[in-house]
């Protein structure tokens, strides 16, 4: 596998996982990510992505009472990863980090807007179940 990633990475490719409303299922969405990642070459997005990941899947685990799920696309050197949840509500818009160093919870969306190049949410059926997708992209350097 080349260290690069430039081969393996150049195709487009997308993964989706289906996770039960458990907090153990960010454990588990976060170690798929990483095996995703280096499987496909990009190592030097994993740090990253999986900081992102584990907020996003975290907030539809805690948040939500239904199933959820974790979709990783990679297509034109963008990486965009999604949680998506049962809750048809827009996420709580995040707040300013410097008011959230301090704060206990409520800083998972201030960290994606931090960390990813761009961030947003839609509403989004899957399944038949009404829901959102709160998503965010990478782009690779």
């Amino acid at each position: 596998m080349p260290e690069t990633g430039v081969e393996e990475a150049a195709a487009s490719w997308e993964h989706t996982l289906s996770i039960p409303n458990d907090p153990r299922a960010v454990t588990i969405c976060r170690r798929t990510l990483r095996l995703i990642l280096t499987m496909h070459g990009l190592i030097g997005l994993v740090d990253t992505a999986e900081l992102l990941a584990t907020e996003l899947v975290a907030n539809s685990v805690r948040h939500t009472k239904g199933p959820a799920a974790l979709r990783v696309r990679w297509s034109d050197g963008v990486l965009r990863i999604g949680a998506w949840d049962t809750d048809p509500e827009p996420p709580e818009p995040p707040g300013r980090w410097e008011q959230l160093a301090e704060a206990e919870e409520g800083r998972g969306l201030a960290l994606v807007r931090a960390c990813a190049d761009l961030w947003g949410w839609q509403p989004h059926a899957r399944d038949g179940s009404r829901g959102k997708y709160v998503w965010c992209d990478l782009v690779a350097a």
